[in-house]
């Protein structure tokens, strides 16, 4: 008997080329406008934000419904042809790239908000909503979707296919705990919805929950109901400046011990605010030091906050920091969280090319890890520039080319993030914090969890798809 791993490498064998009927069949279902192949795809297309995985999709289209879906799912389904879904093309993992060729599937124009429910405190979207969208027409009638990846321009489908946490998950959680229900097409082209708007729920197996972090290969999410809560009417950030970086990541846990619960615990080193100040030509409020905390507030009232960033201001204090700056305006904290925001790309904008090490360790164990880094970037005389959300022990590190020709670039990369996963195993870690596997990270995931993990992930792909057609190739297999 074959496995589930066998089964889904002969599925993938034996996927359809692509051909002139398959496009007229598109053609004749899709407004003009809707549909797309061969070079009249954008290049676009081939890639992610990060780039380092490319392959154009033969088909483009462009669905408006969950039906539209439906119906290209079991068309495929019918004629073994491989599909990729994509949102924004935020990713930094190849998650959303064709590498089987075959069909791309663009929700983008499936972005509407389709109701705001304030008794039970949910959203109901579609797929291409993005989260700054989202944000904003929630907090513009006095609720809160607090998941809060650094881009913004990303999809809610998307955040949920990765589980993306954020700026705000050593307070909120992660996507993962505001999902209540999901509209899912299936690869046979069936719809089923996961979920509902209760608020608990021991109705059998999880199937909601397994779609989420899934990275589109199981299902496609084609509506969501999401968890809302409160607008926190308060809040208050501080800038917290420390001579050495291992001082400003050890307090960390002390942060976290001291029962005063932050909306956002962040890290950030001086060269990584001076590539952002580059990249937006805009100041930051203090470049004098080496390393930074930056922390968030919030709450029902100014005195509750006070009291809060008091508490802790003082701690960072007694733990050897500089200085603490407040940003309690709003002028002053859109300034510095938007240059927080802008830091990967500031990075991207430094260098000829870059990949990014996106793992999760201990909180205990950060200061740490960065240690290695610096130590590392010394060693392969490379530069691995970092920050990340220190309240969880995500850190996203990157590793620049600058002026290495190919064959060095490669060797170097490929040692640097044979250490980096190595190092983060060891310390108790995994691969990804929030940005997924997709393509580029599998085999890292792989080497960690093992043969049976990676066995039970396939077996699960296969029970959902068992012809393997829905972003092959990625995750686990």
């Amino acid at each position: 008997m074959q496995s589930a791993t066998q089964l889904l490498a002969t599925a993938e064998s034996i996927y359809k080329v692509t051909g002139p009927e398959d496009i007229a069949w598109f053609e004749e279902r899709f407004p003009g406008d809707r549909v797309l192949a061969g070079s009249a795809i954008s290049e676009d297309y081939s890639h992610d934000e990060m780039g380092t995985v490319s392959r154009a999709p033969d088909i483009l289209v462009k669905p408006v419904s969950t039906e539209e879906i439906a119906a290209v799912m079991a068309y495929a389904s019918s004629q073994r042809l491989p599909v990729v879904v994509r949102g924004s093309g935020t990713g930094l993992v190849g998650g959303c790239v064709a590498i089987k060729g075959g069909i791309l599937l663009d929700t983008t124009l499936m972005n509407h908000i389709l109701e705001v429910d304030h008794e039970n405190l949910t959203v109901t979207v579609e797929p291409g909503v993005l989260l700054m969208d989202l944000a904003a027409h929630v907090e513009a009638q006095g609720l809160f979707y607090p998941p809060d990846p650094g881009e913004k321009s990303a999809t809610i489908a998307g955040n949920i296919s990765t589980n993306a946490g954020g700026m705000r998950a050593v307070k909120y959680g992660v996507t993962r705990d505001y999902v209540r229900a999901l509209t899912v097409v299936l690869p046979s082209g069936e719809i089923v919805e996961l979920g509902s708007k209760v608020v608990k729920n021991s109705s059998g197996y999880a199937l909601k929950d397994l779609m989420i972090g899934s990275e589109g290969t199981l299902g496609i999410i084609t509506r969501a109901v999401l968890r809302l809560l409160p607008l926190p009417p308060k809040r208050v950030s501080i800038l917290v400046p420390f001579a050495r970086m291992e001082t400003a990541l050890e307090t960390v846990p002390k942060i976290i011990q001291s029962k005063v619960l932050p909306t956002a615990v962040e890290f950030m080193e001086r060269q990584t605010i001076l590539f952002a100040e580059e990249y937006l030509g805009k100041r930051f409020p203090d470049t004098s030091a080496p390393a930074y905390l930056l922390l968030t507030f919030d709450g029902a009232s100014q005195e509750i906050i006070d009291q809060s960033y008091r508490t802790i201001a003082d701690l960072c204090l007694a733990c050897g920091a500089q200085d603490v700056l407040i940003v309690d305006t709003e002028e002053r904290h859109q300034s510095v969280w938007n240059a927080r925001g802008t830091f990967l790309e500031a990075i991207k904008a430094s260098t000829t090319e870059m990949d990014e090490c996106d793992v999760v360790v201990p909180r205990n164990r950060i200061a740490e890890f960065i240690t290695f880094t610096h130590e590392l970037a010394e060693l392969l005389q490379m530069r691995i520039p970092s920050f990340g959300h220190a309240g969880d022990g995500n850190l996203h590190v990157y590793v620049c080319r600058d002026d290495l020709d190919e064959a060095t670039w490669q060797a170097k990369l490929s040692q640097a993030f044979d250490a980096m996963y190595a190092k983060s195993v060891a310390f108790g870690g995994l691969v990804s914090g929030e940005h997924g596997i997709g393509y580029a990270k599998k085999g890292y995931m792989q080497n960690q969890y093992g043969p049976v993990q990676t066995r039970l992930m396939n077996d699960i792909k296969a029970v959902f798809d068992p012809l393997n057609i829905l972003n092959p190739g990625k995750i686990c297999q």
